[in-house]
């Protein structure tokens, strides 16, 4: 396949709302899919919204989480698209974590390995760590995927990835809270982290307003040269769609 079509659904979730953020999926893969897009990705802990904080000490409300994400894995059959999301996964600990679904089954499963514990981030009181790396071969491309915190970290796990691993393509999906300048620097980061690994970045960002913490979006796609080739808005709901041309880009 020398060509696939991306689309990024940055979307404002609610927390604790899971029926209202699972219809709100529900629609953009519908959209995305009506589009001819090959994949579609959602920020980080779509399903719950982000952050949950102690809502996660609630078993029905993780039972929940977990069969809403049953529910969107059914929507998709028949549907030729791969949909990655967040959602909080549940083992022996719970796991901030992507799933990976095509055709009404969940393919893949990847924990979030490095845990932000500073400023507005308290994850490590709730989730543990994830130990592995997350490839996924779709339509002769292999992913590998990330969660926020992962991409930032020089020798995190896009690195192991791509250079490891061979993806050719890493996705991250992130709720990134929106500060004085972190747009510039997030872009830096990313156009490092794709010429360093030589690949391309579909990065999705949650967007709106959860109690003290804002989300601008301002999500992108960067090629392995560390050119953007697909920016989306600050501060609004988007769905944004990305054609990438795989001899040229990946």
């Amino acid at each position: 396949m020398d060509n696939i079509r991306v689309a990024i659904a940055q979307i404002n979730t609610i927390v604790g709302d899971i029926k209202g953020n699972s219809k709100k999926i529900k629609r953009n893969i519908k959209k995305a899919h009506d589009n001819h897009a090959d994949i579609v990705v959602f920020p980080e802990l779509t399903i719950t919204g982000y952050p949950p904080e102690d809502l996660l000490y609630r078993h029905d409300f993780i039972e929940e989480n977990l069969t809403a994400l049953n529910k969107i894995a059914k929507y998709s059959k028949g549907k030729d698209i791969l949909v990655i999301l967040g959602f909080v996964d549940l083992d022996t600990d719970i796991y901030n974590a992507a799933a990976s679904i095509y055709n009404g089954q969940i393919i893949n499963i990847y924990h979030k390995i490095f845990l932000p514990n500073y400023g507005v981030f308290d994850e490590k009181r709730y989730f543990q760590s994830g130990k592995r790396l997350s490839i996924i071969n779709y339509k002769g491309i292999k992913l590998g995927i990330t969660i926020c915190e992962d991409i930032w970290y020089p020798g995190g796990p896009a690195y192991y990835e791509t250079i490891i691993k061979n993806a050719e393509l890493i996705v991250n999906i992130s709720a990134s809270p929106y500060t004085i300048g972190k747009d510039s620097k997030r872009q830096e980061m990313i156009k490092t982290r794709c010429r360093d690994n030589v690949t391309t970045v579909v990065y999705c960002n949650l967007v709106g307003g959860q109690d003290e913490l804002v989300f601008d979006g301002n999500s992108m796609i960067v090629n392995e040269e560390g050119n953007i080739i697909a920016k989306l808005s600050s501060f609004s709901e988007e769905l944004g769609i990305g054609d990438l041309n795989v001899k040229d880009t990946l």
